[in-house]
């Protein structure tokens, strides 16, 4: 079972943060008196009723009802789990989280190297796309700009079998984290490759922007001479990552990261179908598409 975390560190944090602050990073705000207004983000409105005071740090909407502290509105707008909000804050004001008694499930470290690892992944793949003629022919083809491609973090997984391997894999620590995070898997005979080959990249981001897992999408037949046990076929168009323990499919949405940072005030999304559909609708002035 997880620690918990102590609730006189909640009491420190929440004395340390300031939530006109937290919030109008999120939220565009005006000053009204001693308080700060807006339309509120939780819910459809012309006339503002969204209120947040700086002396009793708290955010008040009278149109809805929603109510908290910035620890709440975090976990309200960003969709965050307690303790998920608690780490956010924390991180912003340069506080460690402790935790007393209980055991977690996996260590933090394990996380947080996960983390940096596959965010090391994203950014060895997002060098190999300048490499890639084919990658780079159908980035054009698509007709998929410079900043796009930057925003997105797109990539290309070269050929080969242990490209990843060989880049992020230099011991056995982090060859087993390369594992957990799905981004190497094993053959019948137990030998270990690249999951991801010959594809253009998808980073998939949680909600605070950290990479999670990846699509990957075929745009040629693997390369001659690949060998059957670990190509089985042409294999499938799209390719994403396993469960992880970082990764759930059903509780992410891919580009909700970009929209939410191209979106203050977030009304509505449009999920779409593809991984590409998602990036077109982006860069054509449609910020909201996600899937």
């Amino acid at each position: 079972m997880r620690g918990l975390i102590p609730d006189s560190f909640i009491d420190e944090l929440l004395a340390r943060v300031d939530i006109v602050d937290v919030i109008e990073r999120r939220v565009p705000l005006k000053k009204a008196g001693r308080e700060w207004t807006a339309c509120c983000p939780f819910h459809d409105e012309r006339t503002p009723s969204f209120y947040v005071s700086p002396v009793k740090q708290f955010f008040h909407c009278f149109g809805c009802g929603a109510h908290g502290s910035a620890i709440k509105f975090l976990m309200d707008y960003e969709r965050l789990e307690f303790p998920d909000a608690v780490e956010e804050l924390a991180q912003s004001v340069g506080l460690t989280v402790p935790r007393e008694g209980g055991r977690d499930e996996r260590p933090r470290e394990d996380k947080t190297d996960l983390y940096a690892l596959l965010d090391a992944s994203a950014r060895w793949y997002q060098e190999q796309l300048p490499k890639s003629a084919e990658a780079q022919a159908y980035c054009g083809k698509r007709g998929l700009d410079a900043e796009t491609i930057a925003r997105f973090r797109l990539g290309w997984a070269p050929a080969g079998f242990d490209g990843v391997i060989k880049a992020l894999g230099n011991n056995e620590r982090r060859l087993q984290l390369l594992t957990e995070a799905g981004m190497v898997a094993s053959n019948e005979r137990g030998n270990k490759y690249d999951r991801f080959r010959e594809r253009l990249m998808f980073p998939i981001l949680d909600r605070r922007g950290r990479v999670i897992a990846f699509g990957g999408r075929i745009i040629q037949k693997p390369a001659e001479g690949t060998p059957a046990d670990a190509r089985k076929g042409d294999g499938p168009k799209y390719l994403n990552s396993p469960e992880t323990t970082l990764f759930h499919k059903g509780r992410e949405l891919f580009a909700l990261w970009q929209v939410k940072q191209a979106n203050a005030n977030l009304q509505r999304i449009v999920v779409v179908e593809g991984y590409m559909d998602v990036i077109a609708l982006h860069q054509a002035g449609l910020p909201i598409a996600s899937m």
